[in-house]
């Protein structure tokens, strides 16, 4: 099949059917959509051109008999359509903990810190953050200046999906430098995938920014979950996961916490098989785990976040100190050990 996008145009191979007699979208639906293999990270609707979305807390596809054009776009992208699960630390450069001093952040503040100096070094025009609203439901910011920084909901982590790569789609199509785009490892695998498939995605995402993530909720589900709690989102100003437990912060100072094993019931599906902790197909990982308090543990795999972080080190934007991969060890095998949870037929086509 030959695709074209501008004045750009290739070859594409798109995957047999298993379902041969169905469309695309129904392949897509029957094998990962239903099966609960589905990591709602929308690299689908990113690029679909008829109208992949989420319907509560589902992938779905309204109508999709008459709008589904079957090109097969959606499955071409889809991490988990053939599913090569990612575990382990993954390769890497430099094994590192940071701490910006010019932003606050959860921990040291190194995502935001990693952005903003590939912005002021003019390999990215934008990054891509996900801020909230005062109900603490997910929003997507493209971040363009440093100023814009202001808003304080751009920071600290949201324990719930958003839409990412749907951004990123806008993001590319306005870009005149390139895009730095931050995300669960999920997230980073659809980048990939996206990159794979389509040259645009390679020629302008310049900046891929893992999370390291052991599970995701549901907006709704966490919301509810939360409150039931005693969590008061009128005065919420921070959540954060340390040594196993989850801790809501009030404005008051009142903090609610409770294991995080007690969440178990209501943890996104998709993340059930999902077998990667740090993110391993990004150009960084940050999170903090292996790194002292107020530290970013950075993990820097690849040569546009090694120009980043020596970018940083020269305009003396940040204090580093050793990081100790040895404590990532239990949440990557405790991730790497969901992969029994994967079907047979989950990981071929």
């Amino acid at each position: 099949m030959a695709t074209a996008i501008g004045q750009s145009e290739w070859e594409v191979a798109v995957p047999e059917k298993p379902l041969k007699d169905k469309l695309y979208f129904e392949n897509l639906k029957a094998k990962v959509i239903d099966t609960n293999l589905c990591s709602r990270c929308l690299t689908c609707a990113a690029i679909c051109p008829g109208g992949i979305t989420v319907v509560g807390n589902k992938v779905d596809f309204p109508d999709y008999e008459d709008k589904c054009l079957d090109c097969g776009a959606c499955v071409r992208v889809c991490p988990r359509f053939v599913y090569e699960p990612k575990s382990g630390l993954g390769d890497y450069i430099d094994f590192i903990a940071g701490r910006s001093k010019r932003f606050a952040g959860q921990d040291g503040a190194m995502v935001t810190e990693l952005l903003v100096s590939a912005i002021e070094m003019g390999m990215i025009d934008r990054g891509l953050f996900v801020g909230r609203d005062e109900k603490w439901a997910p929003e997507m910011f493209h971040v363009r200046e440093p100023e814009q920084l202001a808003i304080t909901t751009l920071g600290g982590t949201k324990y719930t999906f958003a839409d990412v790569l749907p951004a990123l789609r806008e993001a590319v199509r306005f870009t005149e430098r390139g895009v730095g785009i931050v995300g669960t490892p999920c997230i980073v695998s659809g980048v990939r995938k996206l990159q794979q498939e389509y040259p645009i995605f390679r020629e302008r995402v310049k900046l891929v920014v893992g999370l390291f993530c052991t599970e995701n909720f549901h907006y709704g589900d966490i919301r509810n979950f939360l409150e039931e709690k005693g969590v008061d989102f009128s005065k919420l100003i921070k959540t954060n996961i340390i040594k196993g437990k989850f801790i809501a912060t009030m404005s008051d100072g009142e903090k609610v916490k409770f294991k995080i094993k007690e969440v178990d019931e209501i943890v996104a599906s998709g993340c059930n098989v999902c077998t990667d902790f740090t993110a391993v197909e990004s150009d960084a990982s940050i999170g903090s785990v292996g790194s002292e308090k107020g530290f970013s543990t950075v993990v820097v795999r690849e040569d546009p976040a090694k120009k980043v972080i020596d970018f940083i080190k020269e305009e003396g934007y940040a204090d580093f100190s050793e990081a100790k991969p040895e404590e990532l060890d239990y949440l990557i095998n405790l991730k790497k050990g969901r992969e029994k949870n994967i079907s047979s037929d989950a990981t071929s086509s």
